[in-house]
């Protein structure tokens, strides 16, 4: 009897300890049926000669959460991840990304990609342009329009390319509307984008163009045409010592110059009702 019960002991302990093969099929998580995300690549908006905005929808995750996400670009068709890249985050929101340090006349390859635990997936490819940058207008050019449709001469001074008119556009480079019709308070207190005309008379803009706050004309959304920017103290300078060789740009004296505003400003006076500017218009040459 006692060997017997040893016997049922030892059994019993095979048991308890002995295992079996998993049935996948039998596991409480399930097979795992993820995928890599789906997305497309929004249109690409310019910003600059060196700088654009575009983005991505990312339409499923692929049953994964999403760990990182953003733009990739090349000058070769096909960039992935291995070449430059924005990265927007981990969740499945649309996304959009600002590239910059872009090279100025340049043709680039964009795609949005989405990143899961099962892979990289990319968007549609766009391919885009660079604008110019500052370089003289571009052979048989006299013209440039922006997203409202108003043209504007251009002209080449020195070895940049200039608008010969204020800018009228009520539009960022996107479509997206400037405010505006504010009233004096609003305007000394906003922190947003917006413009006015001159007196507030309509009449006025097809003259002057618009007036910009400083928070339009710093919009990442960009205010002028595709290729033009708002220029830097540098390019005003570099157009300034282009009039006027002898100007002090590095202020040592605070003479500046005393020739090259009258060369680029119309001849004639709004009194005598062919020009713009109040008499008497003092070394006005629009010889630039």
């Amino acid at each position: 009897m006692k060997n017997l019960i040893s016997i049922l002991i030892i059994i019993l302990s095979i048991g308890v300890v002995s295992c079996s093969k998993d049935d996948d099929n039998n596991d409480p998580a399930g097979p795992d049926n993820s995928t890599i995300p789906t997305l497309i690549t929004t249109a690409v908006s310019p910003l600059s000669a060196t700088s654009v905005q575009a983005g991505g929808g990312i339409s499923s995750d692929g049953g994964s959460v999403i760990l990182a996400k953003g733009l990739c670009w090349d000058t070769d068709p096909d960039p992935t991840v291995s070449n430059n890249k924005t990265n927007e985050g981990g969740n499945s929101a649309a996304f959009v990304s600002i590239i910059s340090g872009l090279s100025p006349n340049t043709t680039y390859y964009l795609k949005a990609y989405a990143t899961n635990a099962k892979g990289t997936a990319y968007g549609n490819q766009l391919q885009f342009t660079t604008g110019n940058a500052g370089g003289p207008c571009p052979s048989g050019t006299s013209t440039v329009t922006d997203i409202d449709g108003n043209v504007y001469d251009v002209i080449s001074i020195g070895n940049q390319c200039w608008m010969k008119e204020n800018l009228k556009t009520s539009k960022y480079r996107n479509g997206d509307a400037i405010p505006t019709g504010l009233t004096d308070s609003q305007w000394t207190g906003t922190t947003d984008g917006a413009y006015a005309v001159y007196a507030n008379n309509a009449a006025n803009e097809n003259i002057y163009g618009k007036l910009y706050n400083y928070y339009a004309v710093a919009d990442p959304r960009g205010l002028c045409p595709v290729g033009f920017h708002v220029p830097s103290n540098k390019e005003w300078n570099d157009l300034t010592k282009f009039l006027d060789s002898g100007a002090d740009t590095a202020f040592g004296a605070n003479t500046y110059s005393a020739i090259a505003g009258g060369m680029m400003k119309s001849t004639g006076t709004i009194q005598s009702g062919n020009g713009l500017w109040i008499a008497p218009n003092t070394g006005a040459t629009n010889s630039s």
